[in-house]
């Protein structure tokens, strides 16, 4: 019998995102989506990594099938090094260890623009947001069906949810797992878009390679959210690997 398959979206969005790749699952599999705390539904926990982790991890069955997308791939691993026997196997759509450069990490997002994307949240969290969905739609030759999925499952930028949203941004800017990554020992499937600027295709590239135990699979004519515009090959590659 396969284990259940944990979906785990990204930064500023909601479980709703993964609507698509649902449909495109066989109806059979236990397939559920998990808001990331202080997003959709979900409650504000603390604003380090660890806090967002244990929050999901309250959530998990006694095992499964993570599937993490951008900063939701980031709390996979967390949760795959520390609890592995929650954790049978992991997909890892977009990921990366570090999503802001560094001297000894070319592979990101310039440390400038996400300072610049924090600022910008402060004063107008609404508009910062819908710069942050285009960006992740560019490089995708399906960016229209991206765009339009990525709107329709934003968590907005309101009271409610404004301090936990930049708490997110906190954590793509400080979190740094290239230490823990070789110490992942379930099987992994990496999935990244071709195209995806916001997200280099490098990263996932280190992954697969560091992983003691990765497999990349990239898709030429996506961005950064390939289940939205390729959901049946995704859905296939991850069912494929679940039966593995």
């Amino acid at each position: 019998m396969t284990s259940p398959i944990i979906l785990l979206h990204g930064w500023g969005l909601s479980s709703a995102v993964w609507g698509p790749l649902q449909a495109a699952f066989d109806p059979d599999l236990n397939i559920r989506a998990i808001d990331l705390p202080g997003h959709g539904s979900a409650s504000r926990v603390g604003p380090q990594l660890e806090d967002w982790s244990k929050a999901v991890l309250k959530q998990l069955p006694e095992h499964g099938i993570l599937v993490g997308w951008s900063l939701g791939a980031q709390l996979a691993m967390q949760i795959a090094h520390d609890h592995p026997t929650r954790v049978d196997r992991l997909v890892l759509i977009s990921a990366t260890p570090r999503f802001v450069q560094a001297d000894d990490w070319p592979t990101g997002m310039p440390a400038t623009t996400l300072d610049d994307f924090r600022l910008s949240f402060d004063a107008d969290p609404a508009g910062t947001q819908r710069r942050f969905i285009a960006l992740q739609g560019l490089g995708d030759t399906r960016r229209r069906t991206v765009l339009n999925a990525l709107g329709s499952a934003t968590t907005p930028a309101d009271e409610a949810h404004r301090a936990a949203l930049a708490d997110g941004l906190g954590l793509l800017e400080s979190t740094d797992l290239r230490r823990l990554v070789p110490e992942i020992r379930q099987p992994v499937r990496l999935l990244h878009g071709g195209g995806d600027t916001l997200m280099p295709g490098g990263a996932a590239e280190w992954l697969a390679d560091t992983l003691p135990d990765g497999r990349l699979s990239t898709f030429a004519d996506s961005g950064h959210a390939p289940f939205l515009s390729r959901p049946l090959d995704c859905a296939n590659l991850i069912e494929g690997f679940a039966h593995d």
